[in-house]
């Protein structure tokens, strides 16, 4: 089975120079685990990348530098990381490790039982010592295991950035970086050059993928385009409609429904209005010259044809005017 991804790939969408220890974690457990977790598929991979890449500098990084910041020192006493209650020194021990930095006494422990759930054979204990998360391919793998725990192949399926990012940081912190890096990776899988946007605008533009300016600049219509180029580069089971849709879509031109169709009914009862003024000047207007009892059933009955013609006609205007704004709204999805 060929490699997902090289180390001259991954050169070459990184920012400077790499840690080549922390680079090989990583391409180890992509080489060897990726394709379980579905990053065999370059449109994940590439949002795979986008956050490692941003959250470990490049590689540069294997774990969280300590201070201790004001927010580490509350690691201390984070129980809702499983630290414990007490400032026993656990925040610390249980720092960030790996390219998605694994914090906490739970984390650690979660990513534990999933490698003897998922990998098997002899797993380090990490809950008794977290620093044997940053040996191979233990290292890669957590950056799996928390891509695959946390479901963001669904949304790597949709393009959408800005949510793997809250789902990995808990806000879109860094998030014009990511998408930086985002794009050198879609462009190294595509076979560009990491910074060549400009010669993948062009490319898109020609084979009808893409419809915004040739500027260079990674924004949301060009990473619909990468997107679906890198879909594209997948089998065609794969790239089902589904994964295909981007948050971009075509900018279609939207029709505007008339101000008369959208009022509301309610001011129809003008019309109702007019009809019984009319059967008020026949019923008052009529009782003044006419008083035998055949003169009242013939204004009744005058009355009864009037109101059934303007029930008729009222249910049908209302009901053209409805159809006629549905069918300009949904000419305009």
């Amino acid at each position: 089975m060929a490699d997902i991804i090289s180390g001259d790939q991954l050169r070459a969408i990184a920012k400077g120079k790499v840690n080549e220890s922390n680079m090989t974690s990583v391409l180890i457990a992509l080489n060897t685990y990726g394709a379980r977790y579905g990053l065999d598929r370059p449109h994940r991979l590439a949002q795979f990348l986008a956050q490692i890449m941003h959250e470990s500098g490049s590689f540069r990084y294997d774990r969280e530098i300590w201070g201790p910041t004001p927010a580490q020192d509350r690691y201390d006493v984070r129980t809702d990381l499983g630290n414990t209650p007490a400032r026993d020194g656990d925040g610390k021990k249980y720092a960030g490790r790996g390219p998605l930095q694994v914090t906490g006494k739970a984390n650690v422990a979660e990513f534990y039982n999933w490698c003897v759930r998922t990998i098997g054979g002899a797993v380090p204990n990490f809950v008794s010592n977290p620093d044997l998360i940053n040996t191979d391919p233990w290292e890669g793998l957590s950056a799996l295991w928390y891509w695959d725990t946390r479901k963001l192949n669904s949304w790597a399926d949709q393009g959408d950035i800005e949510t793997v990012t809250k789902r990995v940081n808990g806000g879109k912190n860094g998030l014009p970086d990511r998408i930086d890096y985002y794009g050198r990776a879609a462009l190294v899988l595509l076979g560009y050059k990491a910074d060549t946007v400009e010669a993948f605008q062009v490319a898109a533009q020609r084979n009808g993928q893409y419809k915004g300016a040739v500027d260079g600049d990674v924004g949301p219509k060009t990473r619909a385009a990468l997107h679906l180029a890198l879909v594209a580069l997948s089998d065609a089971a794969i790239a089902s409609p589904k994964v295909k849709a981007a948050p971009v879509v075509e900018e279609t031109a939207v029709a505007v429904v008339p101000d008369a169709i959208d009022k509301p009914t309610s001011k129809t009862f003008g019309f109702w209005d007019r009809i019984l003024s009319i059967g008020g000047v026949i019923g008052m207007g009529g009782f003044s010259f006419l008083s035998d009892w055949r003169s009242v059933v013939a204004i009744g009955a005058v009355v009864v044809v009037l109101l059934i013609v303007g029930l008729v006609l009222h249910d049908r205007l209302i009901s053209t005017a409805r159809k006629i704004k549905a069918a300009v709204e949904g000419g305009a999805r």
